[in-house]
């Protein structure tokens, strides 16, 4: 539906995402019957974005003994639900589930499709995507809906999914849209969103697929004969208290003592990636763009410049508490508090501070 609007004596055609229809659709990344706290983390946008579009909300689940999956989604304000349950389609495999999805895409039709910017989701998002002719905008760190005008071909497009992703190294923020194809295809980063419950008793509908119209035996031309699996025991997401250290502490020996006040607050250790490429911690520990994105109640920053890489991967903490001996350091701009100082005095100092008062 288009209609001609008078902007600055040009007419434009305006043309919405909105009047043209489709929901949105959430693509459930799930390992040994629990959906992934990412995939929760984009119902709960996707659930504010529905409401902004006034469409549906729908999750797909591919995988086997999917019987579960209603009861932890539908309370994020799932609308439909549909499941691929095959015993063949679990563990994942790229060409069954790519299969599921565009077959289910052509048949909907959605405006605007998320998943995961996991290793799942950065196998399977391009491939959909690239089948659709839809285009994917990779590691959104925001998503939100909006205008655009395009001048050169007088059309203004109301209505699109912003997409918004550090570029360039993470030196700039770009915000970019997709005014032509469907659906707008996007994938996320664990942690840079909330996970929030819409409401408990929230109920959708269920659609069970008939798999075989949707795959073919071709597509289970390569299987999964075993697997290993390690989870680890760096759990930066779940700690309300991280101590992180960037290349200011100086050495990985200068590291303990931030392993020495963590302990002391029942906190966990992060770093920087300079910290982290220095040789000071391990990745498994990196915090940012590249790593793993947090949101703990105290964030302590110690000899950490914050670059915007770093900045993208912490800053929704409550309370940021900010030690460097820099007083022009980026970080201190988003600081509750800032500790002007050598961290190899103030950490020290705060350990023995917090030992002495800690019950």
């Amino acid at each position: 539906m288009s209609k001609d609007t008078n902007n600055n004596a040009e007419n434009l055609t305006s043309i919405s995402s909105k009047e043209l229809g489709g929901n949105i659709f959430v693509y459930l990344e799930i390992e040994e019957g629990v959906v992934a706290d990412v995939s929760l983390e984009l119902l709960t946008k996707g659930r504010t974005l529905a409401d902004k579009q006034q469409c549906k909300l729908e999750a797909v689940a591919i995988g086997y003994q999917l019987e579960k999956i209603g009861e932890q989604v539908f309370p994020y304000g799932v609308d439909t639900l549909y499941l691929a349950d095959d015993e063949r389609l679990s563990p994942y495999t790229t060409l069954p589930h790519t299969s599921v999805l565009v077959n289910l895409f052509k048949e909907e039709k959605p405006q605007i499709a998320l998943m995961g910017a996991t290793s799942v989701g950065r196998d399977l998002g391009p491939r959909v995507s690239s089948a659709l002719f839809s285009g994917l905008t990779a590691d959104c760190t925001a998503l939100e809906i909006g205008t655009y005008e395009d001048k050169k071909e007088k059309k203004v497009y109301e209505d699109l999914l912003y997409q918004i992703r550090p570029a360039f190294g993470g030196n700039i923020v770009a915000t970019i849209v997709n005014p032509d194809c469907r659906p707008q295809m996007a994938t996320v980063r664990e942690g840079v969103m909330k996970k929030e419950i819409r409401d408990k008793n929230y109920k959708g509908k269920t659609i069970r697929l008939d798999v075989s119209k949707y795959v073919d035996d071709a597509d289970f031309v390569i299987g999964v004969i075993e697997r290993h699996m390690e989870k680890s025991k760096i759990n930066l997401k779940a700690s309300p208290i991280i101590v992180a250290g960037g290349y200011g502490m100086g050495s990985a020996e200068n590291f303990n003592m931030l392993f020495d006040l963590a302990r002391v607050l029942g906190g966990e250790v992060g770093a920087s990636r300079a910290a982290v490429d220095a040789g000071f911690s391990e990745h498994a520990r990196q915090i940012g763009q590249t790593g793993t994105t947090v949101r703990p109640k105290l964030y302590i920053a110690c000899g950490i410049s914050g670059q915007i890489q770093h900045i993208a991967g912490m800053q929704e903490s409550a309370m940021i508490i900010a030690i460097n001996n820099d007083p022009q350091a980026p970080i201190n701009a988003i600081a509750d508090y800032v500790i002007t100082g050598d961290v190899a005095e103030v950490v020290p100092k705060m350990i023995k501070f917090y030992r002495r008062n800690s019950k």
